[in-house]
């Protein structure tokens, strides 16, 4: 005869939830893994969110050329689609 399932403790469930907020189940040649998630800030990865809220000091701080570059031609890209006339 089947066992009964066993109801989980506060415990138990409070330790579930953490891993399913820790870790992410894919499946990897049709078996199942877990990857740990990336990290985000406010649902957005961390990437995106430094692109969107940083200025251009800190990121020259930071060492982090790239992106000051792509907003400096977004700004010139903007100016080039009014062409005022002279």
């Amino acid at each position: 005869m089947p066992r009964n399932k066993r109801k989980l403790s506060t415990a138990e469930k409070a330790r579930n939830q953490e891993q399913r907020e820790k870790f992410l189940t894919v499946s990897v040649n049709g078996k199942q893994k877990r990857v740990q998630r990336p990290p985000t800030i406010d649902g957005m990865d961390v990437d995106e969110f430094i692109r969107r809220n940083a200025d251009p000091i800190w990121l020259q701080q930071n060492e982090m050329w790239e992106f000051i570059n792509s907003e400096s031609e977004n700004d010139a890209g903007s100016d080039a689609n009014n062409d005022i006339p002279f």
